[in-house]
This record gives C-alpha cells, sequence and structure tokens, in this order.
C-alpha cells in the first residue's frame, strides 16, 4: 500500500488506526459475547447501540472530510483523528459485546454481521485515505464512505428480539427455496427434446436421437414430478413455520428462546438441500444422485417436522399441517425411488 495520500507523520496514526480496527473487526467477527448472571435490558441495549453506530458514522465522515482536499491535516489534528476514531469502533465493539446468547443465538448473530460490516466499511475507508494522492476527493473515498454510511444504516432495520431475528432467517430460506423451484419450473417449460418430432425408425446413424445430454427423456420428466413434490413440501414447511412463530412464537423463557434457535439453525440447512436437488435434476441426469439428494433433503425435512412438532410454537392447528407435510414427504420420497428403479 503506498502513502502518496498521507505522508509524513500523518500516515503514521492513521495505519495504528487501521491495525487496531482491523484486530477488533477479527474478534468481533470470532468472538463470544460476555454472559452476564445479572438482569439484562435489550431496550436499553438497543438505545445505546444505536448512539454508538450513529458516533462511527459521524467519526468516519469527520477522517473522510478532513482527507478530501488539500492540505493534509496536522500531525496534531491527524492523531486527534484517528483517536475519536477508535474510541467511536471500540464503544460499538464494547456495546456490542453486551448481547448475550441468552437473548437468543440467532439475533446475536444478525447483530454480529452488522457490527462486522460497519467495522469492515471503516477499514476499507482508512485504507483508501492511506492509499489515493491527495489531490480531489476521488470516487473510490467517496464509494468507502458511503459504505460506512449504508452499513451503519442497517442497524435501524435489524431485528429487536430473538423472535424477529428467526423471521428475518426463514424469510431468506423460503426466498432461496421459491427460486430453485421457479428455476427447475422454468428450465422445464424451455427444454425440449429436439428430436421429439421425428420418428426414431427414420433416423439414420449411431446416435438416431442426437445429443441426448441437454435434454430430459420422459422417465427424467417422470423423476422429476415426485423431486418437485419434496421440494414444494420445503416451500410449505418454511411457509408455515413463519406463520407459527409469527402467532405463537415466545422470548420470555430461555427455553422458548432456545427452541427458536433450534428451528433457525435446522432449517436454514433447507435451501442447500433443495439446491443441491435441483442441480443433479439437470440433464444428463445421474439416477443414484437425484436418489441420494431426494433421501438426504427427505431426510432433513422429517427432521425439521419433529422439531417443530416438539417446540412451543406448535399448537393444535399447527400440527395438523406437521403431519400432512410429514406425510407428503413421505409420499414423494417412496414415489422419486420407485420411479428410479423403474426398469433399471
Amino acid at each position: 500500500m503506498s502513502a502518496d495520500n498521507c505522508s509524513g507523520n500523518v500516515s503514521v496514526p492513521l495505519r495504528n488506526v487501521l491495525n487496531s480496527i482491523q484486530c477488533i473487526r477479527d474478534r468481533v467477527r470470532d468472538g463470544e459475547s460476555n454472559e452476564s448472571d445479572g438482569a439484562f435490558n435489550l431496550s436499553n441495549f438497543w438505545d445505546t447501540l444505536n448512539q454508538a453506530v450513529k458516533a462511527v458514522s459521524q467519526e468516519a465522515t469527520k477522517l473522510s472530510l478532513a482527507f478530501s482536499k488539500p492540505p493534509l491535516p496536522s500531525q496534531q489534528d491527524g492523531e486527534k483523528l484517528s483517536e475519536s476514531t477508535l474510541k467511536s469502533v471500540l464503544t460499538l465493539s464494547t456495546v456490542y459485546y453486551w448481547l448475550p446468547k441468552s437473548q437468543g443465538v440467532t439475533l446475536r448473530r444478525q447483530v454480529r454481521d452488522a457490527t462486522v460490516e460497519v467495522l469492515e466499511g471503516v477499514t476499507q475507508l482508512v485504507e483508501v485515505i492511506l492509499s489515493t494522492p491527495l489531490q480531489s476527493l476521488s470516487q473510490e473515498q467517496l464509494t468507502s464512505t458511503g459504505s460506512v454510511w449504508s452499513a451503519c444504516d442497517q442497524f435501524a432495520q435489524l431485528p429487536r428480539d430473538n423472535k424477529a431475528a428467526v423471521l428475518v432467517a426463514l424469510l431468506a430460506q423460503i426466498g432461496v427455496v421459491k427460486d430453485a423451484i421457479e428455476e427447475i419450473e422454468q428450465a422445464l417449460a424451455e427444454v425440449q427434446d429436439p428430436f421429439s418430432d421425428v420418428l426414431d425408425d427414420d433416423q439414420d446413424g449411431d446416435e438416431p436421437r442426437g445429443n441426448q445430454d441437454t435434454y430430459w427423456s420422459e422417465k427424467d420428466r417422470r423423476v422429476i414430478g415426485p423431486c418437485q413434490g419434496l421440494m414444494k413440501a420445503s416451500a410449505a414447511c418454511l411457509r408455515k413455520l413463519t406463520s407459527a412463530v409469527k402467532t405463537n412464537g415466545d422470548v420470555s423463557t430461555p427455553q422458548n428462546v432456545a427452541q427458536l434457535d433450534d428451528l433457525a439453525d435446522i432449517t436454514c440447512e433447507i435451501s442447500p438441500g433443495v439446491d443441491d436437488l435441483a442441480l443433479c435434476l439437470y440433464p444428463p441426469m445421474d439416477y443414484s444422485g437425484v436418489e441420494n439428494n431426494v433421501s438426504k433433503l427427505a431426510t432433513l425435512l422429517k427432521k425439521v417436522l419433529e422439531i417443530i412438532r416438539s417446540s412451543h410454537v406448535c399448537g393444535e392447528s399447527e400440527l395438523t399441517w406437521v403431519q400432512f407435510l410429514d406425510g407428503a414427504v413421505s409420499h414423494n420420497l417412496q414415489k422419486a425411488r420407485d420411479l428410479i428403479q423403474e426398469d433399471s
């Protein structure tokens, strides 16, 4: 990294603050919270955290403006700017550490990711200031400053408790699964056998039906049916669970907070499972790979449904769809296996 922007003594405090912020960022990314035995006030935490985030945004703005045009800040001013920037970053990370895991691992993970994003933004801003020639405000510096503001603004949208955090996680899963289902449906509508309108016995040569790697056979399409059924059961499970968490989700006891975390953790495996199944359905279809991914997704969905069934979000009305989806998973799994084994 060159130091064209900050020559001489002015660059020293900035380099020091850069190293410090990088260390703080890495600790926040990988560290644990401080579990306290005393009562924790979630509302007070959010008020203090938002003030800390606002301070970081303001310090980043001051720092960027000071290095936006000649002349360079004096060594003394550079040290003051560096110190106040570091102080705001330390305060933010300290307040983040107040949030105990007993308030919810899912909530804490989302607050951690947002905090890391702010620290990453400040790191990049300082790096840009150190490496950009000081002639006029560079586009890179403008972008970096904007990234810090944007990362700070995200805190206003963060979920305020673990129930809200789990709903955010579930909605993200729903979006990914929905996309996978739509992609397969679109591919099925578009990809046709290019020789489907030509009789086989009119063809000459060793490969009368062209390159079969580019389209689905009739058996392939039959096998895809129950696979789509499993993918749709995944989407239905996520939608129904989201509704159950909205209606019945509770964060007043440690047990219920932990149950919500368990639901978030297990359901975050659904979209990768759906993606894996969707990918192996494209031609040329490998039936053993399809059967393996069908079995994996079905096993996962049954596990998810069992965890839902034993959690506080599952009342009598929820039990109906849990049992229905459990049956749908079993049906589609068996149907896919039967079709794969057919004529083999």
